[in-house]
Parts: C-alpha cells; structure tokens; sequence
C-alpha cells in the first residue's frame, strides 16, 4: 500500500504552538507550504486538511484537533472514509528518546509511552509508518512528563530544528517514493550517531 496520508501530531491552539509536543504540527505545516497544499477544517474528520499533488500522487496532509491524547479518533475516521490500510499512513511526532532534532523511521512496535502513538494504535492498530523527531529527554527524572513535552524549545533547539527541516522534508519524499524498509535503511542509517552506524569502514 502506497503512503496516501501523512497525519502530523500536536495539540491544537497557539498555546501549543511552539512545544515539544507539536513537533509533528510543525512539520506537515511546513510539508504543506512546500507543496502548497492549503488548510481546511473537516468537521466529521475532527481535523485540519490540506490535499497535496507530488509526483501525481494524492496525498492527504492531516492535523488532529483532537488534542494528542485522542489523534487515532481522528486518524481513523479518515482511514474509514476514504477506505484506506493503516500501512498507508505516516504519523509525524515527537520522541524524547532521540536527542534534539535526530529523526527515525519506523514501523510497528509499541507506542513508547508516546500518548498519542498509543491512541492511533488502539484505533487503526500497528502497521502505519512513524517519523519521530528527538525533542530531548526530559532535564531531570523529577520533572512531569507532561510538564516537559508541553514546555516550549530553547532558542537554540528552534535554531537546530529550523535548519534541519530541508532535511525532513527530503526524507517525507524518500518515505513516500521508496519502500518502507528501503526508507529507513536510508534515514536511520544517515542520522543515527557514529557510533550506532553499521556503514564504518
């Protein structure tokens, strides 16, 4: 099944904005300008939809308005309607195993304590792509988890996450013109740390 949805997570309302959380908002924003896709809310859909042509391929951009916690509602009423496999979608989310700006591809799995993750699962089950980027662990094992993924980026993170989405951006296009484990050979290989990479000579 070929990628038809790329479904970013976050939290809606300019409060959210700029946190962690909405990592995934940020990024399908930026993937709809490029493609210059425009935003419409689609009320049966519980959503914010923008249609995109690439490669003559539909693609549909999605952003919940659920608020995280509830995004597989959404993410599954689309699937429904326009008839579609689970395995045809790609959630853009936040990750703070990763740290700040490393993106990873991935397939199946658990959810990682991800709340958003663990409602598309219940919803549409475990076969859609994840494109997680690190949002950084948490400064100390004290602090609410909630507190933290809800908190805003340092000016530095901003900076670092700016100049990196040419990059994720060019890896949404590789995730939608390659096969899934062809993809994440390519983007788990060219971002993982020296010492993670199996390509040394």
């Amino acid at each position: 099944m070929s990628i038809a949805v790329i479904a970013g997570l976050g939290n809606p309302g300019t409060k959210y904005r700029n946190t962690r959380h909405n990592v995934g908002f940020a990024l399908v924003e930026k993937l709809a300008a490029k493609l210059r896709a425009e935003w419409k809310t689609e009320a049966r859909f519980e959503a914010e939809i923008a249609t995109a042509s690439y490669m003559g391929r539909k693609l549909l951009l999605v952003k919940p308005q659920t608020f995280m916690n509830a995004s597989g509602r959404s993410i599954s009423a689309i699937l429904r309607y326009r008839k579609l496999q689970a395995s045809s979608v790609v959630a853009l989310y936040d990750d703070i195993t990763l740290e700040v700006g490393r993106p990873k591809l991935s397939v199946g799995g658990s959810a990682g304590g991800h709340n958003g993750i663990t409602d598309v699962l219940a919803q549409i089950g475990p076969d859609f792509l994840r494109y997680r980027i690190g949002v950084g662990a948490k400064p100390h094992k004290q602090m609410d988890l909630a507190d933290y993924v809800l908190s805003n980026f340092s000016k530095d993170d901003q900076n670092l996450l700016a100049a990196q989405t040419p990059c994720y951006l060019e890896h949404i296009q590789l995730i939608i013109d390659k096969e899934p484990e062809i993809a994440m050979n390519i983007i788990n290989q060219r971002t993982a740390p020296s010492h993670e990479r199996n390509d040394k000579e």
